[in-house]
């Protein structure tokens, strides 16, 4: 038989996304596109704390990209990215910058294919411009926050 979330874990998976909404919203102007700078994928690193995070990432992505108007492209396939991206770093969770990998490679990969299929953006630029800038936002601000947190000693159910 399977058992329930535990009510904190399930808060904090609430929590996570809600902040990534909030910051995926808040920053949209350099969320959305073709070069993106995504402020809210930081919070991708999470997993390497909590395994809450894992869904909470992905319904603050889903809930990101749908009140953002985004194609449904990117509201179902944005968002699949965004939790095998999660499940992934939270396998490497060993290591914050080996797990800060999958949300660079898989995004780089999923949106940057989507933006060649939907809007007919060069396949290789939109892959670079992607991977750019989930690297750039999970290495510099993704990486320093878990280790923020881990010196920190937050506890993350």
């Amino acid at each position: 038989m399977k058992r329930p979330l535990p009510v904190r874990s399930l808060a904090a998976a609430g929590l996570v996304a809600a902040l990534y909404v909030a910051l995926a919203l808040l920053f949209a102007p350099v969320s959305f596109g073709q070069i993106q700078f995504r402020v809210a994928e930081a919070l991708t690193l999470l997993p390497v704390l909590s395994p809450s995070s894992v869904p909470g990432l992905f319904a603050g992505c889903l809930l990101a990209n749908l009140l953002a108007g985004q194609p449904w492209q990117d509201v179902a396939f944005g968002s699949l990215a965004t939790l095998l991206a999660a499940l992934l770093t939270r396998k490497l969770r060993k290591n914050a910058w080996l797990a800060a990998l999958p949300p660079v490679i898989v995004n780089a990969l999923v949106i940057g294919g989507m933006l060649y299929f939907v809007y007919g953006l060069h396949p290789y630029i939109s892959f670079l411009t992607v991977l750019a800038g989930q690297a750039a936002v999970c290495f510099l601000l993704g990486v320093p926050l878990v280790k923020l947190l881990e010196s920190r000693g937050v506890e993350v159910p």
